[in-house]
């Protein structure tokens, strides 16, 4: 389901990513076609066409000539390495930010979160 308020075209795209990240569209194979992402979205192809160009011009996608979208080698590795330093700067840089003025060490934010992450985890059912 398409969100509000974003740019499906970009929404297209990270839908795409997500597949390759999460392993369920490996690398070398066949992305959905524009026109199979035009109806199953029930958008204009030229907006899936848009979605789809940014991740050839980002290496993630390439075209076979008369056969499709390929997944790139060598894309889940970039995405990661991408998403990683996306996810550092959205979360890791203010954490150690307000961890400075509390006067709180990389030793002690490590502790915080080992204890965080032992009292959030789900215990198998």
């Amino acid at each position: 389901m398409m969100e509000e308020g974003r740019p499906i075209f970009v929404q297209i795209a990270e839908s795409i990513e997500a597949s390759i990240v999460d392993g369920s569209l490996s690398e070398e194979e066949r992305a959905p076609s524009i026109n199979e992402l035009a109806a199953f979205h029930r958008i204009n192809p030229a907006t899936a066409a848009k979605g789809v160009n940014q991740l050839v011009d980002d290496g993630v996608l390439y075209k076979r000539r008369g056969v499709g979208m390929f997944v790139a080698d060598g894309a889940r590795a970039r995405l990661l390495a991408r998403r990683t330093q996306d996810f550092a700067a959205a979360y890791v840089d203010p954490l150690l930010t307000e961890a400075r003025r509390l006067g709180l060490g990389p030793q002690d934010v490590a502790d915080i979160i080992a204890e965080r992450s032992a009292t959030t985890r789900k215990e198998p059912s």
